[in-house]
């Protein structure tokens, strides 16, 4: 986890240029703030919306948490959502007849195969090829909007009588009984936010409380030493990639079983489906640390400014893109201050010599942020 120092420093330094930024743009910061906390935490239907925002964050930085950790980059959430809905929506709209506790597990388990197949599909070419992931993931999400505007206005386009002709790339209605329930009448919290919750949970135990997860983040550490000590580095890197999709997909499904529309529509971009949420789940995880514990306050926090950033808008005539902005700040801010800090911490222990420098452990702080060279046998 990132220094107790970091994060707080990081947002307090972020809200005050945020500050200065609408000062500039002639508008009051502390009308701008208070419309913020108000429209994404003051009362039920806010916390409900910022709730349904955070839950795609959460899945896709929980994804980011289990890739970095074995030290490779998972920068396709994007193609990876979009996979994981066609494969709930496809799911759905083939049974439509099962009762809703079979079918909503059944197109929830379809979306996290769909991401799950996409993210294995660049883990088996770093894992086997040393192909850069960071690449290969980005040119997969080309893929995969070219995929998604295809089914959507072909194969899966809604062709009954209201449908609005094709004009808009859109599945038809899906079954009532693969929507997900609403948990809170006059809400718009669904069985999407807890699950997500768990699945954080889940994976939390399973990088610190599994012998597969300390294998995890031992690849993450080093690739050679983990190849001496005979565990099967290509086999784990690939098996992270893929459970980081399986995430990811996870949350397309969601997205698409917990949408009001009660179909999947896109404008024929990938974040015209994804609310760019496999962008911005990397932001969430870096400011939760890497820790999949953090990752659901740090995707609350996000959700809430994505939320408030409308209210703000309309409050002050400030561009919600501010909170865009402020965004990013967090995270450079975040990553600057940490590498400060071991920067000073590694020259402290050279200054006092070999015999200062503590032997290397697996914890769940300071993760690894730069990519090791070399794939490992």
């Amino acid at each position: 986890m990132l220094s107790w120092f970091a994060v707080p420093s990081a947002l307090f330094i972020a809200l005050l240029l945020g500050a200065v930024m609408m000062l500039v743009l002639g508008a009051n910061p502390v009308t701008g703030y208070v419309a913020l906390v108000t429209g994404a935490f003051g009362g039920s239907y806010a916390l409900s919306s910022t709730a349904i925002q955070a839950v795609p964050l959460l899945l896709v930085g929980v994804g980011i948490c289990i890739a970095f950790r074995a030290n490779v980059f998972n920068i396709g959430g994007e193609g990876q959502i979009a996979m994981g809905g066609l494969a709930g929506a496809a799911t759905a709209l083939a049974l439509p007849d099962l009762p809703s506790p079979v079918l909503i597990p059944l197109v929830l388990l379809a979306g996290a195969g769909g991401g799950a197949i996409w993210g294995a599909i660049p883990g088996v070419f770093k894992a086997k090829y040393n192909v850069n992931e960071i690449l290969s993931t980005i040119m997969l999400n080309l893929v995969a909007v070219q995929v998604m505007n295809y089914l959507l206005a072909g194969p899966m386009v809604d062709q009954s009588p209201d449908s609005v002709g094709g004009l808009i790339p859109e599945t038809k209605l899906l079954p009532p009984n693969s929507l997900l329930p609403i948990l809170v009448k006059g809400t718009q919290l669904h069985l999407g936010v807890p699950i997500a919750v768990i699945v954080a949970i889940c994976v939390y135990v399973l990088l610190w409380r599994t012998s597969f997860g300390f294998q995890i983040r031992s690849v993450g550490l080093s690739r050679s030493a983990s190849a001496y000590a005979g565990m099967p580095v290509k086999r784990t890197i690939t098996a992270a990639m893929t459970l980081s999709g399986a995430m990811c997909g996870l949350a397309g499904a969601i997205l698409v079983f917990g949408s009001i529309s009660h179909r999947m529509v896109t404008d024929g971009s990938l974040t015209g489906f994804t609310g760019s949420a496999g962008f911005n789940g990397i932001v969430v995880a870096l400011f939760g640390g890497l820790n999949p514990l953090w990752t659901i306050v740090s995707a609350f926090f996000f959700g809430g400014l994505i939320v408030g950033g409308s209210s703000l808008q309309v409050a002050t005539g400030v561009p919600s893109d501010l909170v865009t902005a402020l965004s990013g700040i967090v995270v450079v801010l975040v990553v600057s201050l940490e590498y400060l800090r071991r920067r000073a911490r590694a020259q402290s222990i050279a200054l006092a010599g070999p015999r200062a420098a503590s032997p290397p452990r697996l914890a769940h702080h300071d993760p690894p942020l730069t990519v090791k060279g070399g794939g490992g046998q």
